[in-house]
């Protein structure tokens, strides 16, 4: 019955939050917290576990730009589609591994997943919604910031309850929390089945067949070439590199300096992530109305000036405080940027902007907790993390500020 329903936009909208909800609850329930417990019970040294964490963050790097061009030409339909299936097949293979090899390799299938929906998924709707994709994009990235927020709690409810009498580090029993993964992944490949009926006048079915290799190379360099597509995903990738960092080196630095227990812990990471989560759809939607550049200045600032606090204060009230003040400024850019983005192409290529944006993204992640461990084994300590994320704010809003100093247009040659 609901397929006989006119599939307009807003059943698209809705059917890609509750996809994007139900996704990013199952990938994230996948690694947090059981991941360090699984890899542990498999025997897995500390290099190893380093490649397992980074394993599923590879994909996104190689995925994310090469799936937003091929929804541009073949549409965004078929690639929703496909990451629906590797987000329910993913979880089933958890359950039938015996080695830290196999756990990498099961990490870095199920990455391809979110590299292929976050960026279809955000091209869609910034189609769908032309004078309205800041609050848009926005409020679709809160929901599925919502399902990663719930995710750890479930998970490590779960993985409590089926090891009752067992301490952590001697958890042996992942069947279950696993089969929770699996069912909410297949619970999500359920959400997009109304994708298998062709959308009217939606961008699931609009593509340009014809192109070839050649001509997505070619729209790539036009991309990567346009001045201010480079400057919005040069500031994406520093915001990304840092909130990766902060949210686990602020836990390790909470654990060793402050003396503080898990819960309040949780607390301080929580009330991150629900000033990420209910911020970002009002601050979409004041830039849809005053313009995009001004949340990202003040955001960088925003951000950068908790980080430089942080390592002198151990009290829970300051660090609950400095957590939302970066929490605030953190999502006043991360709102904006993929709006702005697809403002800055033509709408032909908005699938390769998202994926291009997306690539950077998942390389700042990707880096940060490395070199912020680095420097952490120095005598810098903490001090040198926090102020060096910091510094990589600076420099990306400078740098930002500078590329973009008189207003970018789009490039029609992208």
């Amino acid at each position: 019955m609901g397929l006989s329903i006119r599939f307009g936009k807003e059943s698209v909208f809705l059917v890609i939050c509750v996809m994007g909800f139900l996704a990013i609850l199952s990938s994230t329930m996948s690694k947090s917290p059981v991941l360090p417990y699984l890899a542990g019970y498999l025997g897995t040294s500390d290099f190893g576990l380093g490649i397992v964490g980074s394993a599923s963050t590879i994909p996104g790097i190689l995925i994310s730009l090469p799936a937003g061009s091929l929804s541009d030409i073949f549409g965004r339909r078929k690639v929703l589609l496909v990451s629906a299936f590797v987000f329910a097949s993913a979880p089933f293979l958890y359950l039938i591994i015996n080695s830290w090899w196999q756990l990498a390799l099961v990490r870095f299938y199920h990455g391809f997943a979110t590299g292929m929906f976050v960026p279809v998924a955000q091209a869609l709707i910034a189609e769908a919604y032309p004078s309205r994709r800041g609050e848009r994009i926005s409020l679709f990235s809160s929901i599925t910031a919502i399902g990663r927020s719930i995710a750890p709690l479930l998970g490590g409810s779960i993985l409590v309850v089926t090891n009752p009498s067992l301490l952590p580090k001697q958890y042996n029993n992942f069947y279950y929390i696993y089969l929770a993964v699996g069912v909410a992944g297949i619970s999500a490949m359920l959400a997009a089945l109304p994708f298998l009926r062709r959308a009217k006048n939606v961008a699931l079915t609009a593509g340009q067949p014809r192109a070839n290799v050649g001509s997505i190379v070619q729209q790539w360099v036009g991309i990567a070439r346009a001045r201010g597509v480079l400057a919005v995903s040069f500031i994406e990738a520093g915001q990304y590199y840092t909130y990766g960092s902060v949210e686990l080196f602020l836990v390790k630095y909470m654990t060793d300096v402050s003396n503080m227990n898990g819960l309040l812990q949780s607390i301080i990471l929580f009330s991150l992530v629900i000033t990420v989560v209910f911020s970002k759809p009002l601050v979409g939607r004041l830039s849809d109305k005053a313009g995009r550049r001004t949340p990202i200045v003040l955001g960088c600032t925003v951000s950068l000036v908790p980080l430089v606090f942080i390592p002198f204060f151990t009290q829970f009230s300051a660090l609950l405080a400095l957590a939302v003040a970066y929490g605030v400024g953190f999502s006043m850019v991360t709102s904006v940027t993929s709006a702005f983005v697809s403002e800055l192409v033509p709408l032909k290529v908005v699938g390769g902007a998202m994926g291009f944006i997306g690539t950077l993204m998942d390389v700042g992640q990707f880096l940060g907790p490395i070199f912020c461990g680095l420097i952490l084994s120095t005598f810098l300590g903490y001090v040198g993390v926090f102020y060096s994320l910091a510094l990589v704010l600076l420099i990306t809003v400078a740098t930002f500020a500078l590329i973009t100093a008189s207003k970018p247009t789009s490039d029609d040659d992208a």
